[in-house]
């Protein structure tokens, strides 16, 4: 399908912003996921997600400067979008009923490896060096140790292998897979994401009616919703989508080991977790990362594979 793999690179969103910036935009917000889940660990999470991601699509109003027209698009991309945010979202929470949360969770966290690696599979003309991979696996190291220096699992809590773990591989391989596909169909506007989150909340939304039970929400909860919405469920997906079609997917994969970075420094800066030298040494590791795979030869490399798309008949 070359034609459209080169509508959908080289077509670029308004945002001037470079693509770096973009997704460090979305890994930020992304940061303050883990604070605002401890405030609402209380509510039931397909609720919460459903809430969340509703208020989250609302954002494409404005983007779109409330055209609903250019929220259109080919129902094979509908199933992608849908299948990336609800599929990620559903095996990520249901390995988190059924495995230890804290290794459900570093396991989850293989998805920016994934990205890197699936790269030269799932787009043509991109090539994986060697800078890359070890980039990858850096990173991955870094935000292994931010994850598995935090508290240790409650007493109680199930050892050995659980099937929770497979779902979270799962989950990685689905978040990873839709990030990258979203280049390979055909340009669709940044605002269509508004459609991929309200289908995805009401699923969401029915998914709680089924499993879970009904609770009361005070205000407090639903202002914090719609912090959740309006930024880690909402604006995130919004700078991810704008970064992925402008930028290289192998370095974004590799900044994207931020993301549980962020989130911990957000949690020692509240207060929720103690600062350990273990999290410094992770900080290293992943800005390492992301140095090394943003080398010019990478960029370069980026380059070079544009072309040739472009020169494709």
């Amino acid at each position: 399908m070359p034609e459209t793999t080169q509508h959908s690179q080289t077509a670029s969103p308004p945002s001037r912003l470079p693509p770096s910036l973009l997704a460090l935009g979305a890994i930020l917000l992304w940061g303050t996921l883990a604070a605002l889940g401890v405030a609402l660990a209380h509510v039931p999470p397909f609720l919460l997600t459903g809430l969340a991601l509703g208020v989250g699509g609302l954002l494409a109003l404005p983007l779109s400067g409330f055209d609903l027209k250019r929220w259109r698009v080919p129902p094979a991309t509908l199933a992608l979008g849908v299948g990336g945010l609800f599929g990620f979202h559903f095996l990520l929470f249901m390995a988190l009923r059924l495995a230890p949360p804290v290794q459900a969770n570093l396991i989850n966290y293989l998805w920016p490896l994934f990205m890197v690696l699936l790269s030269p599979l799932l787009l043509p003309g991109l090539r994986l060096r060697r800078v890359h991979i070890a980039a990858a696996l850096l990173g991955f190291a870094g935000a292994g140790v931010v994850i598995l220096a935090g508290p240790t699992e409650a007493p109680g809590t199930p050892s050995g292998w659980s099937w929770g773990y497979l779902l979270a591989l799962l989950s990685a391989l689905v978040w990873a897979s839709y990030s990258l596909l979203t280049r390979r169909v055909a340009h669709f506007q940044t605002a269509a994401i508004g459609g991929f989150a309200l289908l995805s909340a009401l699923l969401s939304l029915v998914c709680h009616a089924a499993l879970e039970p009904r609770v009361a929400l005070s205000l407090r909860d639903l202002l914090l919703i719609t912090a959740l919405g309006l930024g880690p469920m909402g604006a995130a997906f919004f700078l991810w989508d704008m970064a992925l079609k402008r930028g290289d997917p192998r370095h974004i994969g590799i900044l994207s080991y931020l993301t549980p970075l962020a989130s911990t420094a957000l949690l020692v800066l509240s207060g929720q977790r103690a600062f350990s030298w273990s999290i410094a040494l992770a900080a290293l590791m992943i800005v390492a990362a992301a140095l090394l795979g943003a080398r010019p030869s990478a960029a370069a490399d980026n380059k070079a594979a544009l072309k040739s798309e472009a020169q494709k008949p």
